[in-house]
């Protein structure tokens, strides 16, 4: 059984949770490129290691940043998304 820590309503089942992708910057929406957003949207990082990846909290609709590991598919740690994000 796998159990990630939500920030606000603690530790719960993963399947309580959804994936909404890698967390990354936005390009300027009043000078991107059509090419730019195809990246922003449809390309992922792809090398394994440690990611910053969107989830949400389904049951409560509390949305936050999880670290992740994808070499081992391990949750290294869990925070609410401030404008600046906590580095490793």
């Amino acid at each position: 059984m796998k159990i990630m820590t939500c920030p606000i309503n603690g530790p719960r089942l993963i399947s309580e949770f959804a994936y909404a992708g890698e967390l990354k910057a936005m390009p300027d929406p009043a000078q991107a490129t059509d090419e730019q957003w195809a990246d922003y949207v449809f390309n992922k990082n792809g090398p394994a290691g440690i990611k910053r990846e969107w989830w949400c909290h389904t049951s409560s609709g509390v949305w936050f940043i999880a670290e992740r590991d994808t070499s081992r598919d391990v949750i290294v740690r869990t925070y609410l998304y401030t404008t600046e994000v906590p580095r490793t």
